[in-house]
């Protein structure tokens, strides 16, 4: 079997190649997208070079593209400031905070899907609004123009996985312009001394360096983007994969409907079966020999997060989607420096609306698969078709 993450049955399934890849190639060689990129696969493999940051760097990004390092998809020290200047929004405490306002967002869109059609798409209806609305507000800026942000998330993620960087290049402007423009009009405030609201904008738009100059706007906007992609794109593919795997096997469905105290370790078993992310890329700074081959120095390499997450030496019947497993370690946020930090933000998302859903519309059917999202390295539905009964 040759293994390809552009084949039609790896773009179908990702998982249809994993075992292939941690058993007979755990170091490929892909030379099908410009640039060409290795792929680690192995669970112990992909955990060295997520903590071994010296020889696995993340400074010509963390896409399959070489680019320009900003904010915190950057390297430390310059990650590790820009991380921090953003922490305290992250800290248990602020996320549990959120809880009331998730769990009546969540019964709002219920409350919608409930007055509409009994065939709903619950991808549009249900699991974009809800984490889009949610990072808006943690960042500041109108959650009115959801409309908007679907365009210019939908066009981010397009744009990571396509060979060519200037694709939506209007659309790239338009986005830059609107989210400066927020930036500058809350700086204006601090600096005249008003009350701002303690939210990420005013972190980032107030934020200063060691020599006491506001950092650079290229970094505070690579910052805000990523804020608002990552906070939505990623929670979206868990709601959606996690609500797909439940029903897609109704008896799993009717043990969450029967017995609420599944529903975490359903969350965590979707982020080690589907992971949003299948992987992220780092460039090596010397020559690596790893099973036998040698990644020359300055290779991108795809650290696969999803195949790790099957590897039979960590998991009994890694193929197997359980509920009941106990081991809730796993690769779906990362490992090490940049462990995602909108992990407790997603999971308590994805907590508080699957204990809704169960409780307001236990009846659920899946229609179909729907369809999935690009670019290869990401996971989950653009489209997942319900029906309440």
């Amino acid at each position: 079997m040759s293994w390809s993450p552009f084949k039609p049955d790896i773009i179908e399934d990702p998982a249809n190649g994993h075992q292939h890849l941690l058993k007979e190639c755990p170091v490929h060689h892909c030379e099908e997208f410009d640039p060409s990129f290795y792929t680690l696969s192995r669970y112990a493999d992909v955990e060295e070079a997520l903590r071994d940051i010296e020889t696995y760097s993340s400074h010509w990004g963390q896409g399959p593209r070489f680019t320009e390092p900003a904010g915190m998809l950057a390297d430390p020290p310059q990650h590790t400031n820009y991380r921090k200047l953003i922490q305290q929004a992250f800290t248990p405490k602020a996320v549990e905070a959120l809880r009331p306002q998730v769990a009546s967002l969540t019964d709002e869109l219920i409350d919608t899907i409930l007055d509409g059609p009994d065939i709903f798409d619950f991808h549009d209806q249900f699991a974009f609004p809800l984490p889009v609305i949610i990072i808006a507000g943690m960042l500041g800026v109108p959650s009115s123009d959801l409309d908007q942000f679907k365009v210019w998330s939908d066009m981010q993620v397009d744009i990571m996985g396509s060979e060519d960087p200037t694709k939506y290049m209007d659309e790239q402007m338009k986005f830059q312009a609107y989210m400066f423009n927020h930036m500058m009009n809350r700086r204006g405030e601090i600096e005249a001394g008003k009350d701002v609201p303690e939210d990420l904008l005013t972190m980032v738009a107030g934020a200063r360096g060691n020599d006491g100059a506001y950092i650079p706007d290229s970094d505070a906007l690579s910052m805000l983007n990523q804020l608002l992609v990552g906070g939505n794109e990623t929670t979206t593919s868990l709601i959606t994969n996690l609500m797909w795997r439940l029903l897609e096997e109704p008896s799993r469905w009717q043990a969450i409907v029967n017995d609420e105290s599944l529903i975490e370790n359903a969350v965590e078993e979707s982020l080690r079966f589907d992971p949003p992310v299948l992987g992220l890329y780092r460039t090596n700074t010397k020559d690596v020999e790893l099973h036998g081959q040698v990644i020359p120095e300055s290779s991108k390499i795809w650290i696969n997060y999803a195949a790790a997450n099957r590897d039979e030496s960590v998991y009994e019947n890694p193929d197997e989607f359980d509920m009941t497993r106990s081991m809730k370690r796993h690769m779906a946020f990362g490992l090490g420096v940049h462990f995602c930090i909108g992990a407790p933000t997603a999971r308590l998302e994805a907590e508080v609306a699957l204990r809704k859903l169960r409780e307001r519309l236990p009846e659920l059917e899946l229609m179909d698969a729907g369809e999935r999202i690009g670019p290869f390295f990401l996971w989950g539905r653009r489209t997942l078709p319900l029906r309440r009964r």
